[in-house]
């Protein structure tokens, strides 16, 4: 009785198996259908053009000296835009970052250049923190929100704001993609963002399956933000950027996705900060959106090929599922990230998807059982709404 039993189980851990490693191997060619639609769909005319462009404050947290901080921050100084004013804004006066700040206010002018130092704790999102302490320096009503490891181009400025002529958008963003690595788990970090996110997120967008809004590049009137409570109202928010965007469509007005790509910097120190990251990056997933993100199970194809393969014992339908799964993972990504990003570091980093893969599911699992978050380095316990509290306030 007891091997029949176990033969069955068998069996129904092979079925499951099999059908999961298949919906993921189908959902990665959908995937790489909708990159191809993406990349190839002329942009239509826009509906509506500002007749002469509106002034724009940019908005640039910054915590610490961050790989590459320079040439992020300058190259937000450089934009091929009439009139703009970017704020750096830091939360200490110890920061390291302020003598980088005050060298490049020097260098382009406190016209262009403004420096915050405020210590806001509004709440326990010090990126929001952040963000309304500089917003007490803005100038102006368009407002754009620009990470501190974000790399742009002198066009950024207009293609973010262009779609804010349409009184009827709300907000606008743009994708991006991560750079830089240089490190097995930079790679690995990399990936996650290019291979995993982004490609996620251009399926959704391509196919209307979600709204959404990224909030590393995001631009939106002074007026918007007011009337979904302000920066305040987000600063208990693990994923703010999903509250606002969620805010902002619910009030009737839309999101634009603009088909641009900016560069994220990938700066980590270590595979702890890496895995660290890794979790935290599927908890802000599983905190904006439990019901699905807790459905992408079925778009995992590599760790159910191998437990299909080894709940065959290796026979040779087993390794052959296991080996058909693995080339068509690979050859999909790599016409994702070499044709649809345009992203060599990732292609040459390729033979780091499998293990990515089978991580992944780990991660996967950690978001829905881990109750705690790191982020900069400072723990936080997660509500089921999605908020935020301070470790320490535990009690």
């Amino acid at each position: 009785m007891s091997f029949l039993i176990a033969t069955s189980a068998m069996k129904i851990l092979q079925w499951i198996s099999l059908i999961l490693a298949t919906s993921g191997s189908l959902y990665a060619v959908l995937s790489l259908l909708a990159m191809i639609r993406f990349r190839s769909k002329p942009s239509p005319p826009p509906k509506h053009t500002f007749a002469s462009w509106p002034p724009v404050t940019v908005l640039k947290p910054v915590h610490g000296l961050e790989k590459t901080l320079r040439e992020n921050l300058r190259s937000t100084c450089m934009q091929d835009y009439p009139l703009y004013q970017v704020v750096f804004s830091v939360q200490e006066l110890d920061d390291p970052a302020i003598p980088l700040l005050k060298q490049i206010q020097q260098e382009f002018g406190s016209d262009l250049v403004t420096l915050a130092v405020e210590n806001c704790r509004t709440g326990t999102n010090g990126k929001i923190n952040n963000l309304i302490g500089g917003l007490q320096h803005a100038r102006h009503d368009i407002l754009v929100i620009s990470d501190s490891d974000i790399l742009l181009r002198p066009d950024y400025l207009k293609a973010v704001v262009a779609p804010l002529a349409d009184p009827e958008v709300g907000c606008a963003c743009t994708l991006y993609k991560a750079s830089g690595a240089e490190s097995w788990f930079e790679k690995m970090e990399l990936l996650t963002l290019n291979a995993d996110l982004m490609t996620n997120v251009i399926f959704a967008h391509v196919t209307g399956a979600s709204k959404f809004l990224l909030g590393a590049s995001t631009a939106l009137r002074r007026s918007t933000l007011e009337g979904i409570g302000g920066l305040a109202g987000l600063a208990d928010y693990l994923v703010e950027d999903n509250e606002m965007g969620r805010r902002i469509w619910t009030s009737g007005k839309k999101l634009a996705v603009v088909p641009y790509l900016v560069d994220t910097i990938i700066d980590l120190r270590s595979p702890a900060q890496w895995w660290n990251h890794q979790v935290y990056w599927d908890q802000n997933s599983r905190a904006a959106r439990p019901y699905a993100y807790f459905a992408t199970v079925v778009i995992r194809p590599v760790p159910f090929a191998f437990l299909y393969a080894i709940a065959r014992m290796g026979d040779a339908t087993g390794l052959l599922v296991l080996a058909s799964v693995f080339f068509l993972r690979l050859a999909t990504s790599a016409v994702t990230l070499a044709w649809g990003l345009k992203d060599r570091e990732g292609l040459k980093s390729l033979w780091l998807l499998i293990p990515h893969d089978l991580l992944a599911l780990a991660s996967w699992v950690l978001a829905y059982t881990k109750k705690t978050t790191v982020w900069r380095n400072a723990q936080f316990i997660l509500t089921r709404d999605g908020r935020i509290v301070a470790r320490e306030g535990k009690s």
